[in-house]
Order: C-alpha cells, then sequence, then structure tokens
C-alpha cells in the first residue's frame, strides 16, 4: 500500500475529522491521522489548526511517528510560537532516551525551530547531547550548535557551546571532529573577525587523522578548513601535502577539488627545487585529466577550475593537451572553455598539433565555436612568436573559403598579429582589401579600417577604401566611427595633398553632424592639432605603438591569488570573488596565498620582510594599546548601548579608480579668459587654407592650447567597499572610502536605506587610535532617509582626537547611531591619506637624519609587478605627498631618495630603487617609529599599482 491515498481530497470537515482521530486512544489511527495532516501540510494547506492535538501525539515510543511529529513542529513552530513552548518538555524529555537515534533526532529539531522564546530552554538538552557517549548524537548536536547561533549567536557565547565545539576537533569519532570543523566554519564566515578556528600543528594533526576515516562531505569540510591554515614554515607545508595528496584518487569530485586547493595554496610555500615539488606537480594531472571524463556540467566546472590553476601553474599540464582536444559531441560551453585552456597550454613544443587542431575546428557547423577557434588562431601566433608565419597562413586559408563570418574573425585577429609583428607580414594586406565588401561586423569594419589606415601609405588606393566607408558615416556604429576618423587623419599625415578634402569632410561629420560625445571631442582635438602644429600632429597620431602582450585576458595576478583560495566553490567557476556576487550580512573574507619562505625565495617577499627591530623609543603619539571598547560611544543617547563585538571588514583595493580624485581640480581649474584661441597658421603645403575656419563653432571653450595640459592632483583614492552590512544594521547600509584633497582628509560614506522604515537623526563617533583621527565636523544628512533611498556624504575628519595605539595601526573603529539603533563597524584607513603637503625634506637634512636612524629601523620590502619608469613612479607618489628629494643613476639603476611626514610629525625616509625593464623595484624605508613601516610600504603598493 503506497502513501498515495494520503494526498487524495477528503470530505468538508476536514479539519474537525483530523482533530477526532489525532486524539484517539488507537496508535495506529493516530498515525495515519498524522500522515495526512503532513500530506496536507505538503501540498500547501494550513493544517495549523490542529496544532496542540498534533504535539500531544509527541508522547510516544513509534520511531516513525516522532518524527512525522517534529516534521510538523518543524513547520509550524514560527507560526505559533507560544504553543511550540508545550513540546519543550518533550525534547528535554527525548534528549535523556535510551535510544541514541531518538536522542539525536530531538536535538536536530531543536536545532530547526527558530524561536527564541524556546531557544533558551534547549540548552540544557543540548550541552548533555554535546558531551553523549553516542557518536550519532554528538556528530548532530555540533551541527545544531551552528543553527543555534544563526538564531541567538550571543546565547551559544554565553553558553560555553563554542569552546565545547572546539574540544569536539578532538574527539575520537572522525564523523564528529568532521561537523564540528563544519560548525565552526560556518559560525566563523559569518564571524569574519572571531577566532574560531585557532589551527596549531596539533590540530592540524587531528583533522588529517580523522581525514582518512571519515564519510566524503566530511572530508570535504575538513580540506576547506585546512585550505585556511598557514602552515609555519616548508617543512610543515610538506608534511600537509603528502597528507593530503591520496585525497586525489577520491571517487567524489568534490572531494579531489577540494585536496587541489590545499596543495595548491602549500605549494606557494615550497621551494621550486625541492624533488618533491616535481613529484606533487606530476600527482595534480591525472586526477584533473580523470574529472573531464564526467559528464559535461562536472567537465564545466572542472574546466573553469583548471583554466585558474593553468594560469597559476602551467606546468601542471603542459604534457596534457590532448585530452582538452574537442569532441563532436561536446557541448558549446565545454568546447569553449577547451578552447581557451588549449591556448593558455600552447607552447612551441605543441603548437603544430595545436593549429592543426583549430583550423579543423574552423570548419565547423557551430557559429559561436568557429568565431572562438579563429580568434584562437590569432592568440596563437601572437603567444608563440616561431607558430606566426604558420598561423598566418592558416587564417588566409580560411580566408579563401569565403565564409562570411571566419573572414571577419580572420580580419581581426591578423589586425593583432600586425600589431605584434609590425613590418613583417603586410604582403597579406592585398588579400584583405578583396573581402572588404563582405564586411557587416562592426569590429571586423574597425579592424580593417585600423589597418587601411595604419598601412596607408603601402596601398595605392586607401583615399578610395576610407570613402567607401564614409558614405554610410552616421549609420556606423561609434567603434567604427572612432577609427574611421583616426584612419583619415593618418592618411592626410601621410599623404596631405590628395587627401584635403576627405579630411575636412570626416571632420565636419564628427565634430558639426555628430551627437556621439567621445566622437565629437576626439574630432575637435584632432581639427586643433592639424590647425596649429602639424608636425605634432604627426607625432601624436603616428607615434610608434606598443606592441600587444601575449596574454590580454590572464586574470589579473591577485585576483588569482585570491580565486586559487576558493577553488571547487562557486567563486572558481565564475571567475569572481565572492564579495562580487554574494548579497547579505555575511563578511566576506579576502583569502591569499601565504608568502613564499625565505628557503624558497632568495629575494625578501614583501610579506615576510622584517618590520624592522623594537623601536629605539616610544614615540607620545602612539600610546600603548587600552581597552578598545573603553570609550567608543558616548553620544547622549539616554540609556548606554552595549555594543555587539567589533568585525573587522579589510578595506577592499580590488577595483581601480582611474581618475582618482583629480578629475574635480582637472575640471576645475579652469584658465581665465578662454575665448576663441589664435592659431599659428600651418604650412600651407601641409593643411588646407580653410581647415581652421569653422572652429569657433564649439571648439572655442574645450580646449586653451596655451596653458599647456592640465595636470591631475590629489592622492590616490580607494574604491568605496561596504563596512557596515544591512543585515547587521537592521537596514542600514555603509560603504565608505577615506581621500585627502588639497590637504584635508575626509571620510566619504554612501548610506542606503534597505529598511521599510525612514531613517533619522544620523550622529557618527570615532573610537581613540593611533592617528586621532575624529570628525571635524556632525554627520549632516539634510533629509530624512527614506527605504530604498541613498545619500552621499563626505565627512571632513581631523587629526585633533584621543590618540591611542591600536592593532593594527590603521585600524578604526566607528559608532554611527541613528533614530532606529546605535551600529558598530570597524575599517581600516590607507595610512596615506595622512601624508602631509609639506613633507619634502631638504637634501642635507635628509642626509644627515638618514644616518641618524639607527640602521636597525631600516625595513626593506619588495614592489612587485609594477611597469612604470623612475619619472612616473615620481610624479605618482608626489601626488600621494611622498616627495623625491634626489635622483642619482648608480650602475644602471635609478635610485630615488624620498621623504614624506605623517600628521603627528613622524618623518619616513626612503631609497627606491628601480631597474630599467625590471618590474620589481627593492624599497628601504629608515623611520624613528618602525612600527609604520609596513603601512608606509602597503601604502606604496597601492599608490604604484593602481
Amino acid at each position: 500500500m503506497t502513501d498515495s491515498k494520503y494526498f487524495t481530497t477528503t470530505k468538508k470537515g476536514e479539519i474537525f475529522e483530523l482533530k477526532a482521530e489525532l486524539n484517539s486512544d488507537k496508535k495506529e489511527k493516530k498515525k495515519e491521522a498524522v500522515k495526512k495532516v503532513i500530506a496536507s501540510m505538503t501540498v500547501g494547506k494550513d493544517v495549523s489548526a490542529l496544532f496542540p492535538d498534533v504535539v500531544n501525539c509527541m508522547q510516544t515510543d513509534n520511531l516513525e511517528l516522532k518524527k512525522l511529529v517534529y516534521l510538523y513542529l518543524m513547520n509550524y513552530a514560527k507560526s505559533q510560537p507560544d504553543m511550540a513552548i508545550m513540546a519543550v518538555n518533550t525534547f528535554v524529555k527525548d534528549c535523556e532516551d535510551p535510544n541514541p537515534l531518538i536522542r539525536a533526532l530531538a536535538v536536530r529539531t531543536m536545532g530547526c525551530i527558530r524561536v527564541d522564546k524556546i531557544t533558551e530552554y534547549l540548552c540544557e538538552p543540548l550541552r548533555k547531547c554535546l558531551k553523549d557517549e553516542d557518536p550519532y548524537v554528538r556528530k548532530t548536536a555540533a551541527v545544531c550548535v551552528a543553527k543555534l547561533h544563526d538564531i541567538n549567536a550571543q546565547l551559544v557565547e554565553d553558553q560555553g557551546f563554542l569552546d565545547t565545539l572546539k574540544d569536539l576537533i578532538s574527539d575520537s569519532n572522525p564523523m564528529v571532529v568532521a561537523n564540528a570543523v563544519a560548525a565552526l566554519s560556518e559560525i566563523a564566515e559569518s564571524h569574519p573577525s572571531s577566532n574560531l578556528l585557532d589551527l596549531n600543528p596539533q590540530s592540524i594533526n587531528k583533522l588529517l587523522t580523522a581525514l582518512n576515516e571519515c564519510t566524503e562531505w566530511g572530508q570535504i569540510f575538513i580540506l576547506d578548513c585546512l585550505a585556511n591554515y598557514t602552515p609555519k614554515d616548508d617543512r610543515e607545508a610538506q608534511s600537509i601535502c603528502e597528507r593530503v595528496t591520496p585525497r586525489l584518487s577520491h571517487a567524489n569530485s568534490a572531494v579531489v577539488l577540494s585536496a587541489v586547493k590545499v596543495l595548491m595554496k602549500f605549494m606557494e610555500m615550497l621551494s621550486k627545487d625541492l624533488d618533491y615539488y616535481g613529484t606533487l606537480l606530476k600527482k595534480l594531472a591525472p586526477p584533473l585529466v580523470t574529472l573531464l571524463s564526467a559528464e559535461p556540467e562536472l567537465q564545466y566546472v572542472a574546466l573553469r577550475n583548471i583554466n585558474l590553476i593553468v594560469q597559476k601553474r602551467p606546468e601542471v599540464l603542459k604534457h596534457e593537451m590532448k585530452v582538452f582536444f574537442v569532441k563532436y559531441n561536446d557541448p558549446i560551453y565545454v568546447k569553449l572553455e577547451k578552447l581557451d585552456i588549449m591556448i593558455r597550454l600552447a607552447s612551441q613544443a605543441n603548437i603544430a598539433q595545436v593549429l592543426a587542431e583549430l583550423k579543423e575546428y574552423a570548419t565547423e557547423v557551430d557559429v559561436d565555436f568557429v568565431r572562438k577557434a579563429v580568434r584562437a588562431i590569432g592568440r596563437c601566433a601572437i603567444k608563440v612568436e616561431q607558430s606566426a608565419e604558420r598561423c598566418v597562413s592558416t587564417l588566409l586559408d580560411l580566408i579563401q573559403t569565403k565564409v562570411n563570418y571566419v573572414v571577419q574573425e580572420a580580419i581581426v585577429v591578423i589586425k593583432d598579429i600586425f600589431r605584434k609583428y609590425p613590418n613583417k607580414y603586410e604582403s597579406v594586406i592585398a588579400t584583405l582589401c578583396e573581402n572588404l565588401d563582405s564586411l557587416d561586423e562592426p569590429e571586423a569594419r574597425a579592424a580593417m579600417i585600423w589597418i587601411v589606415g595604419e598601412y596607408a601609405e603601402r596601398i595605392d588606393n586607401a583615399d578610395e577604401l576610407l570613402e567607401s566607408f564614409l558614405e554610410g558615416f552616421h549609420d556606423e556604429s561609434t567603434q567604427v566611427q572612432l577609427q574611421l576618423l583616426t584612419a583619415i587623419v593618418k592618411l592626410f599625415l601621410k599623404k596631405p595633398t590628395e587627401t584635403q578634402e576627405l579630411v575636412q569632410q570626416v571632420l565636419s561629420l564628427a565634430t558639426q553632424d555628430s551627437d556621439n560625445p567621445d566622437l565629437r571631442d576626439r574630432g575637435y582635438i584632432y581639427w586643433r592639432l592639424l590647425s596649429t602644429d602639424p608636425v605634432a600632429a604627426k607625432e601624436v597620431v603616428l607615434a610608434e605603438k606598443p606592441l600587444i602582450s601575449e596574454e590580454t585576458d590572464l586574470i589579473e595576478p591577485t585576483l588569482l591569488d585570491e580565486l586559487i583560495c576558493y577553488i571547487g566553490t562557486l567563486a572558481s567557476v565564475y571567475h569572481k570573488p565572492p564579495s562580487a556576487f554574494v548579497e547579505g550580512g555575511r563578511g566576506v573574507v579576502h583569502k591569499s596565498l601565504p608568502p613564499r619562505t625565505a628557503s624558497s625565495e632568495s629575494t625578501e617577499s614583501p610579506e615576510t620582510a622584517p618590520a624592522g627591530a623594537p623601536p629605539g623609543e616610544q614615540l607620545d603619539a602612539v600610546p600603548t594599546q587600552g581597552d578598545l571598547l573603553g570609550d567608543l560611544l558616548n553620544l547622549d543617547l539616554g540609556p548606554p548601548v552595549s555594543g555587539p563585538p567589533l568585525a573587522t571588514s579589510a578595506v577592499q583595493m580590488g577595483a581601480v579608480d582611474l581618475l582618482g580624485g583629480g578629475l574635480d581640480s582637472l575640471m576645475g581649474d579652469e584658465p581665465e579668459g578662454i575665448g576663441a584661441p589664435s592659431f599659428v597658421a600651418p604650412p600651407a603645403a601641409a593643411v588646407p587654407a580653410n581647415l581652421g575656419a569653422p572652429m569657433g563653432s564649439g571648439l572655442s571653450d574645450l580646449f586653451d592650447l596655451t596653458s599647456g595640459v592640465g595636470t591631475l592632483s590629489g592622492s590616490y583614492v580607494a574604491p568605496k567597499a561596504v563596512w557596515l552590512p544591512a543585515m547587521k544594521a537592521k537596514g542600514l547600509e555603509i560603504s565608505g572610502t577615506f581621500t585627502r584633497q588639497a590637504g584635508t582628509i575626509s571620510m566619504d560614506l554612501q548610506l542606503t536605506n534597505k529598511a521599510l522604515q525612514v531613517m533619522t537623526d544620523f550622529a557618527i563617533q570615532f573610537n581613540r587610535n593611533s592617528f586621532g583621527l575624529a570628525p571635524a565636523a556632525p554627520l549632516q544628512v539634510h533629509a530624512p532617509l527614506s527605504p530604498t533611498q541613498t545619500v552621499e556624504i563626505s565627512l571632513p575628519l581631523s587629526t585633533a582626537g584621543s590618540v591611542m595605539k591600536t592593532e593594527p595601526l590603521n585600524s578604526l573603529q566607528v559608532a554611527v547611531k541613528n533614530n532606529i539603533d546605535v551600529f558598530y563597524f570597524s575599517t581600516l584607513y590607507p595610512l596615506h591619506i595622512l601624508f602631509v603637503e609639506d613633507g619634502k625634506m631638504d637634501r642635507q637634512m635628509f642626509l644627515a637624519t638618514w644616518k641618524d636612524i639607527p640602521n636597525e629601523n631600516e625595513a626593506q620590502f619588495q614592489i612587485r609587478d609594477c611597469p612604470l619608469n623612475a619619472e612616473a613612479v615620481s610624479s605618482r607618489l608626489q601626488s600621494s605627498n611622498i616627495f623625491t628629494v634626489a635622483r642619482r643613476n648608480v650602475e644602471g639603476q635609478d635610485m630615488l631618495y624620498q621623504s614624506l611626514k605623517l600628521t603627528n610629525g613622524i618623518w619616513v625616509l626612503a631609497e627606491l630603487r628601480i631597474q630599467p625593464g625590471n618590474p620589481s623595484f627593492t624599497l628601504s624605508l629608515k623611520c624613528r617609529a618602525p612600527e609604520v613601516s609596513q603601512h608606509v610600504y602597503q601604502a606604496y603598493e597601492t599608490i604604484l599599482k593602481n
């Protein structure tokens, strides 16, 4: 007999009948009635009226009936909290039942009843179950602690459950260990600042022992926990890797990826010279290859993860090219991903094989795939120089097929090949020009126009070709219009006598007939350049172009390092950090790979560089650590408010604000008296006589050629980060960043009301901090903040507040009050906002001070991946008040001697060594308070890399 009978509709007095059956004396009738109630509940009928009758059925020895009643209870306890209290006694009783299954069932259900009133009654039974003799009950209780923490975190901390959970990590049963780790990880995720999983070599050893014996999901929890641990040296890292390696042969792909994540992270600490490092690389390849024999969806997830691994360590899969060859029946999303990895693995050794394969793909029927394959051939040419000629001839063969979309893609990639290898393959231009008429896609048309403009002197009828594009100028996309404008100006500069009319026609189309501001501005710039100084125009427009890089689509290194720490999660599939797609109150912790140890790299890495010896003297400006929360809030709010523990959220430096605060000064400081500018008459032969005529119309107020280029001022501003999520502040979300403009420090805040009520009466206060930062004015929110409304506020700051040394030195604890409550958060401010404008030291003074500061106060750091030259470095740092006192060249190295001064009068002296062509700089810092050196180095990194 199946259970379908319970779902059939019954007569009118359904609830009444069920009530009678539930109160029946016969056990079988009771069980049938409860099953009917659960069936009704499952199909969405409201049977909450039967709550007291169902709860009465809890007093039974029948396990099946008990499960059904508990199921009902979980569903309706939230809507009937007062009635749910009736069930508490039974829970308490069931937690002491001789049958461990009933004890576990009771504790599991307790965790699922999310009713505040009940939770405090459940603490005692839960405490007993955490220390139960049966491991099944203990493992269930461990998960219950995490659920209870989600309902009432304070209660869990007060009752000491977190300490009991930590003790369970040493449990003799591996499943209990796994569940304890899972529960602690879950709690730690929602409280990033709490150091719950305080891992040390002893606890790691216990986890590794449990790893071999627990279920696959238990193994995943333990491996993810290991991935958050940073070994103290390379020997410990190697020992952990040896014990994790057997997990690579597990049948569950999630276990394999979690093991790969741990190994990829800890390999960072191993020296590449070690034999074990090579062995580990060999062991990583087979499990990744095996993942590609699974079903397509799993293959896709594996490929997205492999894509990250190949970017970080291409040597892992360099001999496995064939497994990434596309099968005819692969879904398109798998094909495209395989293609991407093939290009990343392409090298001189396997390029012939790859090209043969790609040429084959270019004749497929799937248009998207063919396009990507053609583009891949171009990327191979750019990546492997020796193959460029073969790639170009392959592309020409494809152009001869005359298949429209193949021809268009081929032209787009040939343009890139011309950029990479100038003056090498221009003989193919004639073939390209034959296909002009078939181009209908903006990108292909723009690429062809670029080729015609760039090589106009080699194409006899270049003017006719460009004129043919000009006929439908207004119907073209912006990309094509901009390219056409530039190409015709290039042509004019190369053949001025033949193309005067053409250049005038395109300039007037771009400036007078177009409503696109980008196009207009570029047209005006060219017009102004040509009419004032054709020689300068030639230098600007026909300047030598930098060669394009091999891999333009590589993930930025710091993001890649973070994503490696998220292998096997959604972040590794999206190729975005969790903060980019996870919303809500969960504090997203930014992870990064561990620093390389001293034995594995001779150059000192920034993370391991010494911060200097203990300070020679204690500065008045940085007093010792006190009670950080002691005086955080005294806002005259009526009764005192006790705040929750502060969660430190690291200031995100991920995205780059290209115009970091400088735009205001660029637009604001307009030179006086810009009228119609006076032009220097260009040589008659070079420029048509009437070229300057229509200038007065729209140009006079755009530029003042005599005043030179405006310079950007103001220090680098980090993009706004979420400091206080709405989940933690009853609907108020606060994002912000710090700026320094013209000597004034500001906290730029964005307040968003995500609640359902209006917010008013805002106030703000800072706790005492290392540099005395304090609001210089009240927090002015002029109008009430309505639901869904966002307001931007710039809060001026002074450095005249109370001073107390914090850890870390640049942490700031903030309290914000509104009509709803008082909220607390903590953030880190970048030190460069404290660099003052009069920080340039006299040369003699610099020399004397450098000698005077003891050598043990000197700290040395490496700034990596910074392609700037000495001039660019100097001017970029100067905009953030780091001044170059002197510069000299020693044995081909540029040495910059720099000084800066903090708001509390501390001077920091720096020596920056730049080797032309080498993107790594060496920074030496000397300061009487060496504890600031690490933060000054971070400021250098931030300013130079953004």
